[in-house]
């Protein structure tokens, strides 16, 4: 298919674009950039890109932060076009209310499966971003049968209740042991006062798992997790899929599209004051890894701006041909997904079996995991081309 060929029926092709822009960001980690700029200490620009292609700890955002928010909040924009493709189709509300349940289920599963691909057993956790979509999805495909005025509703009560739920729940003690929850005491991102709420693995969410992930099987009892995340993070995280349906619902109406592209923006522009506002007067703090209100609105402000841009180039100016590449990855989001899971190892081994090590060793040691990570991105690149190609997309 040429890269000029047009998206199939209530298809954007600015919606794919970003969706693949948001896959290769999470691709592109086997470029260890990290690794890259350990080895050039003294260097501004590998340190930016390094610190780009990693999570902040706590408070604050990184690009990379902005992969998870990005995949969610398209679920949500995506999800109008949908409705309306299938309902032309003529399938009835039972029909389309139980697609969704079977997608919600494979989602979580499928989370699942990769978490415990390097497992000897099941790994029974539901903070990664497949099962936190898959948790919020019957409950996002539902609000979006209802009017628009109601997923505007839907979003402050959504926020509201989860701020309110965090705020309500007692503080740790004063000789609470942070330690024996994987947080060093002496941890510079622990915070006081009202913040104090949201500190990590201190609050109502980490309570939460420490009862409900010792329901499955365990090889032992779980304690925290190391990084923070939370099960009920899907929570906040279906107020992201729900910006998204707002957002879609604005793409698909009858307003021209300039008046779109300012709606993004504006609305893009007011997220971010108000999430940054929350987090500054210590409301709530900004913290990605259990997706505070505050971060729900600062992040939905970015991805509003990055939906805006890639709408505007594309469906609005007209310029497509430069995000063909993107394309690729973004109409086959699930299959660039598992196989950035599962394949990657197996990808480094062949390359270095048939090309020798010697071969990514050109520009010196410090730089051999951006080549192979790099020959890595395009055999995978390659394979998805491949499926486009061939017309084969995996859907759930």
């Amino acid at each position: 298919m040429h890269p000029d060929t047009p998206p199939p029926p209530g298809r954007l092709t600015s919606v794919d674009a970003y969706r693949g822009f948001v896959m290769l960001l999470m691709m592109a980690e086997v470029l260890h950039l990290r690794a890259v700029a350990a080895a050039h200490p003294g260097s501004a620009l590998w340190t930016f890109l390094s610190h780009q292609q990693e999570h902040v700890e706590w408070i604050g955002c990184s690009l990379h932060d902005l992969i998870q928010p990005s995949f969610s909040l398209l679920v949500g924009v995506a999800l109008p076009f949908s409705l309306a493709s299938r309902t032309a189709r003529g399938q009835p509300r039972r029909t389309l209310i139980a697609h969704a349940a079977w997608r919600a289920l494979v989602l979580v599963g499928l989370g699942i499966f990769l978490r415990s691909v390097n497992s000897n057993r099941t790994n029974f956790t539901f903070e990664d971003t497949l099962t936190q979509i898959g948790l919020g999805y019957p409950f996002l495909f539902l609000l979006g049968l209802r009017p628009r005025r109601e997923h505007w509703v839907a979003l402050v009560v959504i926020l509201a209740g989860y701020w309110l739920a965090f705020a309500l729940h007692p503080l740790a003690a004063s000789d609470f042991d942070f330690k024996a929850v994987f947080v060093p005491p002496d941890w510079p991102h622990l915070m006081s006062g009202f913040a104090a709420h949201w500190n990590k693995n201190s609050n109502i969410a980490w309570a939460f798992d420490r009862w409900f992930l010792n329901l499955f099987p365990r090889s032992e009892p779980f304690v925290a997790n190391r990084g923070g995340y939370a099960t009920l993070s899907f929570i906040p995280t279906l107020g992201t899929m729900v910006l998204g349906l707002i957002a879609g619902g604005v793409l698909r109406d009858a307003r021209p599209p300039r008046s779109k592209v300012a709606w993004l923006v504006s609305a893009g522009l007011l997220g971010l004051a108000l999430g940054y506002a929350a987090g500054w007067l210590g409301v709530c703090p900004v913290v990605k890894r259990i997706w505070t209100p505050s971060w729900v609105l600062f992040s939905g402000g970015w991805c509003f701006l990055l939906l805006a841009g890639f709408y505007a180039l594309i469906d609005v100016l007209g310029w497509k041909a430069w995000s063909f590449p993107l394309v690729v990855i973004g109409m086959n989001s699930i299959a660039a997904y598992c196989m950035a899971e599962l394949l990657q190892s197996f990808i480094v081994h062949n390359l270095r079996v048939h090309f020798g090590r010697d071969s990514f060793l050109v520009l010196g040691p410090s730089y051999e995991p951006l080549l192979l990570g790099a020959a890595v991105l395009l055999a995978l690149w390659l394979v998805l081309f491949g499926m486009y190609r061939q017309k084969i997309f995996v859907r759930i």
